[in-house]
């Protein structure tokens, strides 16, 4: 799927069951291909990390979303007068697991670009580099 930035394609946050977040994806996902509406909804992201952590004195990785309960979807739900495209919103307001839209309760707000790209990036970092699960600051206490 294409990571859409132009016209009215755009980003939008949409809240979903907490820990359902993969299973939600993969129904929109399968609804997307079995409905055809891969020409409305191009992308749906669960923003994750890589974490490292000990346990029992073994090192192992694991994944982590770093926005639990929520979805970012790439899809056009504004038409040229910034109007909803109800087949779209309902679409997705009918995914089961779906809680919302990030916005009012009748009006989702789209991403601002910046915070997309922001997002994106942030995503391909923390995806590349591995991260401690428990991190301190300098100068921080802690006991032993």
């Amino acid at each position: 799927m294409a990571q859409t930035l132009a016209g009215r394609d755009q980003w939008y946050v949409v809240h979903v069951l907490s820990g359902q977040e993969n299973k939600v994806r993969e129904n929109i996902l399968k609804r997307v291909k079995a409905e055809e509406m891969g020409d409305v909804i191009y992308d749906v992201l669960v923003p994750t990390e890589r974490v490292s952590e000990i346990k029992k004195g073994k090192k192992s990785e694991t994944t982590r979303k770093f926005f639990p309960g929520y979805l970012i979807i790439n899809m056009h739900l504004l038409d040229e007068n910034n109007q909803l495209v109800g087949r779209t919103w309902y679409f997705i307001r009918d995914t089961p697991g779906v809680i919302g839209f990030a916005g009012t309760k009748d009006r989702p707000i789209p991403m601002r670009q910046s915070e997309v790209e922001s997002m994106l990036a942030q995503m391909k970092e923390r995806e590349e580099k591995v991260k401690p699960k428990i991190s301190f600051e300098v100068g921080e206490s802690v006991k032993v």
